[in-house]
């Protein structure tokens, strides 16, 4: 493989491509790892914050609410501060979560401290400050003290305060009996003692390992305050998604490559061709599998190479039968001037005079078929279309065959105005010019001419039909091919080069169209069709000089 291959630089673009991602999914994961460890700071603390909050705010006086703080740091063992709320600068975000009565978690990763802003209900110009550098037993312990501390301004309607503080929580929070719960003797005993247990459980669940905090209430021996299950944070593993990106990419890949493999092939196919065509050979062709873009890659190269082709044998046709046709003409006016040169008798003289002209005409006529035919045969001509009335076009060539005194009847179906088709004026005239003379010159004694629009196929038509022997269906496609002449009637008595009908079928071609010959069922010779769509897009006319025919 060649180190310019546009395979190269994607299987190398490819890898890149595998490497960014994984450093991507990488940084993505550290970023929702962060994330989700914020929130589920902040959810953690929200709840708990609220209590504290509100206790703080049944406080009378100033005095009482520092004693309530400095009871309630010993409680949690954390220093917490009872700080101006000028001193503390919050984000527009922060002071959102403080009026919605929600904790401010602020985390230091490298000291792993967290620091927490809460604030006090009725006291907006106060904040309460916490230090929180490790979470233990006994910090879980003191959480159900403050809920019971809240409780306590609401004896006999425990439950229905703990269900209007139960939004601030993320984690159940909620009064139940001590034998609905799956206790052991040991865990009841201390509860009987006043003493809170702490549960962990540890499942394959979603919520993975949690813990419960159940706690004693003061004279009632038989409820309980319980707290969770509270499902500790999890880490996504950096290794596992890392693998997992990895692995994915690998697929991806993979999956590429597969697709890449059968259109480098293709493309191998395509090329080796070129390679061949290089050498002079044109039949190599290309095979063509499914619908995508290599395979009309495949049938474009294919298009291509047997135009060329053609083109080739066209050309080699082409030569050998303009060196032949030239032939004839040239050796007459050759042997003409000779006896020209050694005649004596003026009337003689302009016989020979005459032939002459003759053969220096047929010389024109033939050099003008030739141009057109190789015109329309090697590449797009010059094609303006426009709106023509079709009768004009029929009535014009049948008027200027009619003047050549051919002796021969030419009918035209007369057709309205109203039939207008879009057509090359110049081309659509030759191709009416070259069947009426072709019928001309092989009928008997009658030509049929006419023409209209099949308003079911949407298809214009010039039909010419003549009473001649017509041509054996054997025949019928190769009277269109270049200098082709048929035997029996069709000879080179009756004049023309082979190159008429030929013109017809490139016109048509261009056009959009096709010809096609049979058997008239009128006149009984042959007839020769031609149609075509009746619109088509119409080209701008361009400012630079026009081709003449």
């Amino acid at each position: 493989m060649s180190k310019h291959s546009i395979f190269l630089r994607i299987y190398a673009g490819l890898v890149i491509l595998v490497v960014l991602v994984a450093l991507f999914g990488y940084l993505l994961v550290q970023i929702i790892n962060y994330q989700r460890a914020q929130e589920y700071r902040e959810s953690l603390t929200d709840g708990i914050s609220f209590v504290i909050s509100e206790g703080v705010a049944r406080q009378q006086t100033e005095q009482q609410r520092i004693d309530w703080i400095s009871d309630a740091s010993d409680l949690l063992e954390l220093p917490i501060y009872y700080l101006d709320a000028k001193k503390v600068d919050l984000s527009r975000t922060e002071e959102k979560r403080i009026e919605e009565q929600k904790a401010v978690v602020r985390y230091d990763a490298e000291q792993g401290i967290a620091y927490l802003v809460l604030g006090i209900r009725n006291d907006p110009k106060h904040y309460l400050y916490i230090k929180v550098d490790q979470i233990g037993e006994r910090q879980m312990k003191a959480l159900p003290v403050f809920i019971l501390d809240f409780l306590v301004y609401y004896p006999g309607q425990e439950q229905e305060y703990l269900k209007k503080i139960q939004q601030h929580f993320y984690y159940h929070v909620g009064i139940e009996k001590i034998s609905e719960l799956n206790l052991d003797s040991e865990q009841i005993g201390r509860l009987r003692s006043d003493q809170s247990v702490i549960l962990w459980r540890d499942s394959a669940t979603a919520r993975g390992t949690t813990i419960s905090i159940i706690s004693p209430l003061p004279n009632s021996p038989t409820d309980v305050l319980v707290l969770g299950p509270i499902p500790m944070f999890n880490w996504m593993p950096v290794k596992l998604a890392a693998g997992i990106t990895l692995l994915s990419m690998f697929l991806l890949c993979l999956g590429v490559y597969g697709l890449i493999v059968p259109m480098q092939r293709k493309l191998r196919q395509v090329n080796n061709a070129l390679d061949v065509m290089k050498t002079g050979d044109m039949s190599q062709r290309v095979p063509v599998e499914g619908y995508d873009e290599m395979a009309s890659l495949a049938t474009s190269y294919n298009s291509m190479s047997d135009h060329i082709q053609r083109l080739i044998e066209a050309q080699r046709e082409l030569m050998r039968a303009v060196s032949h046709e030239l032939r004839t003409p040239v050796a007459r006016i050759r042997f003409g001037m000779e006896i020209l040169a050694d005649e004596e008798d003026y009337e003689h003289r302009l016989q020979q005079v005459e032939m002459i002209d003759k053969d220096i005409e047929a010389l024109n006529t033939l050099i003008d078929e030739i141009m057109t035919y190789a015109k329309l045969e090697q590449g797009t001509p010059s094609l303006d279309f426009e709106k023509i009335i079709l009768n004009e076009v029929l009535q014009q060539v049948a008027t200027e065959t009619e003047a050549l005194k051919t002796q021969k009847i030419i009918h035209l179906n007369p057709l309205s105005a109203d039939v207008v088709v879009d057509a090359e004026r110049r081309y659509l005239h030759r191709v009416v010019q070259n069947l009426v003379g072709n019928a001309v010159r092989y009928c008997d004694h009658q030509v049929n001419l006419s023409g209209g629009i099949d308003h079911q196929t949407n298809m214009a038509y010039v039909c010419v039909e003549d009473d001649g022997p017509g041509i054996a269906e054997d025949d019928r496609q190769r009277v269109f091919e270049a200098f082709a002449r048929l035997d029996d009637s069709r000879t080179r008595a009756s004049g023309g080069y082979g190159l008429g009908l030929s013109i017809v079928s490139r016109i048509a071609f261009w056009f959009g169209g096709q010809i096609q010959v049979d058997q008239s069922p009128e006149l009984g010779g042959a007839r020769f069709t031609m149609s075509w769509p009746v619109h088509r897009f119409k080209k701008k006319k361009s400012t630079t000089t026009k081709e003449k025919s």
